[in-house]
């Protein structure tokens, strides 16, 4: 059993503790809680549970593309493990959603050459009627194609280029990169084009295509074919259009939508001793694309947060406040989950206390950012101090976001916080088929564990306010 690996470890200094006198609290965290958080980075650094979770995900489910049958059996595998992970109640909260499936896609590149291209479907495209041989329209980037007049792309398949996203710590290029995939299709649509390629977002070299999830316009999706091709395809069309060749492609797409499915979000509960009705909320998205088998992207999240929590709960009593651990569902496809969470849980969203998600991958956390109450910025800056020796820096206090997932209860007044991941090479894999279990390194894992199950346990077991 997963559990009993760390109770192996076990928390015995930890006990000690808790058989010393309480003194009276004259700090925002006694002395009785940093011994406590300190015992749980030391045993989280010695323990393989988080690694173990995620290989147990994606070995026994796969990949687990939103509303499909795999993210289905996710759901199952959770169940099981919140209540093998001993947690206070564990439980299912089901919606429905549109299904949207890749089918098969050929692409290849048929004039100045016959060569073959390396592409997926992009979520939310349509599919090709018929086999597409068309001449190629280039655009160096998204603002070129913007400016096509109605009808200039008849029968042409637009292409548009862009540049390797350069890789940095925080991916912070992703977001401008990332609008061709999301919106290139509206303006290939309205200038009348067959089908768009886009470059797709991502920092590698390799050739392996990224997908990704578009966005609607006026709640439609793209009538077109949309593909996105490795770098190294586009790098390629890029020096025959500076050649001055003509460029011309055959593509076959039967994506489609398969209309309404099931899917759901997991919760796990560890109930405050004190004040049950406070939630400190941790996530995780459950789902994951379809090329890889969704390590990184994020099983390991999965792996990070329900290993925090699982430490915690071995501890001799709960925090005061209680700990929630979402695994959301279909996050890739829309953030449908965590929207859902939202909805559901409306009444009481005065009551989370704070909330956070670990996706960004499964490198070393470097940096503690956060957004509540001035007056809890206290409670923050001890807790990066205690996290300081694993590596952790303190990084601003007014920092909106604690992860995707959390946008909807960010956008409701939760106060939130963000332990960031090194995502140096987290646009190599994301999205990719190159999004395996290899890609994880076990102690940069356990780190990250021992971060959240600190830092979780410390605002789950303080009096601070974190609202504003």
């Amino acid at each position: 059993m997963l559990l009993n690996q760390i109770k192996m470890i076990g928390l015995a200094a930890a006990l000690t503790v808790f058989g010393s006198s309480v003194t009276a609290q004259t700090e925002l965290l006694d002395a009785e809680q940093k011994d406590i958080a300190n015992e749980l980075i030391e045993t989280a650094l010695n323990s393989d549970l988080a690694y173990r979770i995620v290989e147990s995900l994606t070995t026994e489910v796969g990949p687990r593309l939103a509303g499909s049958e795999a993210e289905k059996r996710a759901r199952e595998w959770a169940l099981k493990l919140g209540d093998e992970l001993d947690f206070d109640q564990v439980s299912l909260e089901e919606f429905t959603m549109p299904f949207w499936d890749r089918g098969a896609l050929h692409i290849s590149l048929q004039a100045p050459y016959q060569q073959d291209l390396y592409g997926i479907a992009l979520g939310g495209a349509g599919a090709s009627k018929r086999n597409i041989n068309a001449e190629v329209q280039y655009f160096r980037n998204l603002r070129e194609l913007k400016q096509a007049s109605e009808g200039e792309l008849k029968g042409k398949i637009a292409f548009v280029d862009g540049d390797i996203m350069v890789k940095s710590q925080t991916g912070g290029g992703y977001s401008l990169a990332n609008q061709r995939r999301r919106v290139g299709w509206q303006y290939a649509e309205q200038a009348g084009a067959s089908a768009l390629v886009v470059r797709s977002v991502g920092s590698d070299s390799h050739r392996f295509p990224h997908t990704g999830m578009m966005s609607k316009k006026d709640d439609s999706w793209s009538r077109i074919p949309v593909v996105a091709i490795s770098n190294p395809d586009a790098d390629h069309l890029r020096r025959l259009h500076r050649l001055g060749k003509t460029l011309k492609m055959s593509l076959h797409s039967e994506s489609k939508w398969k209309g309404e499915v099931s899917s759901g979000n997991i919760i796990f509960d560890l109930i405050g001793r004190e004040r049950p009705e406070e939630i400190v909320l941790i996530g995780a998205h459950l789902d994951s694309w379809d090329l890889g088998t969704g390590a990184v992207d994020d099983g390991a999240g999965v792996g990070i947060v329900s290993a925090a929590a699982a430490l915690i709960a071995t501890l001799p009593k709960r925090p005061k406040r209680t700990i929630r651990v979402v695994l959301f569902g279909a996050e890739e496809v829309g953030l449908l989950g965590a929207w859902d969470y939202a909805k559901k849980h409306a009444d009481t969203l005065g009551n989370h206390v704070v909330a956070t998600e670990s996706d960004f991958g499964a490198q070393t956390i470097w940096r503690l950012s956060s957004n509540v109450n001035p007056a809890a910025n206290g409670l923050i800056d001890e807790i990066a101090h205690l996290l300081a020796p694993i590596g952790i820096v303190r990084g601003g206090s007014e920092v909106p976001g604690g992860g995707p997932d959390i946008l909807p209860l960010e956008r409701q007044k939760v106060p939130t916080v963000r332990l960031q991941q090194n995502g140096m090479d987290y646009f190599d894999l994301h999205h990719t088929p190159d999004d395996t279990l290899d890609k994880i390194n076990p102690k940069e894992l356990a780190q990250n564990v021992a971060a959240y199950a600190a830092m979780v346990y410390l605002i789950a077991d303080s009096d601070v306010q974190l609202r504003k």
